[in-house]
C-alpha cells in the first residue's frame, strides 16, 4: 500500500483547525496519472499532494476530481514535513512553476502568482455573521470564496471556501490559493479566519506575488 502522511494545513495558534491533506512522500509508487486520480477521490481530502523529484521539488496536486496546476495548503503542508524530516525545500515545482519557501518560527511560507490560481469567484458580504449563516454549500455553481471584514483596520477577514464541484468536497476548511487571490485583489497583507478555526497569513509583493503562510499539525488518529 501506498505510504501516506496526513497533515492539517493552516491550523489556528492552538493547534484546532485545519484543512486535511495528504502527502504521498513517493510519487513514484503512483507513477500514472489515473491511479492518482483514483487514490486522490478515494482519500476524499480537499487535495493530496505527490512528491516526483524530493531534490528538484517537483510535486503533483490533486483534489477529488481534478489535477491543480498551483494551490498552497498542499505546498505549505509538504514543505513543513520536507523540514521536519531534515530537508527543508527552499522551492517547491508545481505545475504552475518555481514556488519559493520560507520558514519563519513556525510558519511555513510560499510565494505564488494570482494568475495561477484557477477559476474561483471572491464575494464580499456585509458582515462576518452573514458569512457563518450561509449554508454549505450556498446555492449556484462554481469556486465560491465567500469573505467579510472582521476588522477592516487590522486586515483580519472571516472567510469560507466553498468548490461546488460536485465530487464530495462541500467546504473547504482553509485555502491558501483563494486567499492568495483575495490578497492580490485587495492589496494589503491579511490575517484569514476561515473554516471552522483555520488561521491564514498573507503578504502581497510589489512584483506582483503573493506569500501564504500558516502553521502545520499532524492530523491526529
Amino acid at each position: 500500500m501506498t505510504e501516506l502522511d496526513v497533515l492539517r494545513v493552516f491550523c489556528g495558534p492552538d493547534g484546532t483547525g485545519g484543512n486535511v491533506l495528504g502527502v504521498v512522500r513517493d510519487g513514484a509508487a503512483v507513477p500514472h496519472a489515473a491511479e492518482r486520480a483514483a487514490l486522490a477521490a478515494e482519500l476524499g481530502y480537499s487535495e493530496t499532494v505527490f512528491l516526483d523529484d524530493a531534490d528538484r521539488g517537483t510535486v503533483d496536486i490533486r483534489t477529488p476530481s481534478t489535477r491543480l496546476p498551483f494551490a498552497g495548503h498542499p505546498l505549505v503542508g509538504l514543505a513543513w514535513l520536507l523540514r521536519s524530516l531534515g530537508r527543508p525545500p527552499r522551492t517547491l515545482r508545481p505545475a504552475a512553476g518555481e514556488v519559493a519557501v520560507r520558514f519563519e518560527g513556525d510558519l511555513v511560507w510560499v510565494r505564488g502568482r494570482p494568475e495561477w490560481v484557477t477559476a474561483r469567484t471572491t464575494r464580499r458580504y456585509a458582515s462576518a455573521a452573514e458569512v457563518d449563516a450561509l449554508p454549505a454549500p450556498p446555492p449556484g455553481e462554481g469556486w465560491l470564496y465567500a469573505w467579510a471584514w472582521r476588522d477592516e483596520a487590522a486586515g483580519v477577514v472571516r472567510a469560507r471556501a466553498f468548490p461546488r464541484r460536485g465530487d464530495g468536497v462541500v467546504e473547504d476548511e482553509a485555502t491558501g490559493a483563494a486567499a492568495l487571490l483575495l490578497t492580490h485583489e485587495l492589496g494589503r497583507p491579511l490575517d484569514i479566519r476561515q473554516g471552522a478555526g483555520s488561521r491564514i497569513l498573507t503578504r502581497p509583493y510589489p512584483d506582483g506575488t503573493v506569500a501564504v503562510g500558516g502553521r502545520v499539525c499532524p492530523a491526529g488518529p
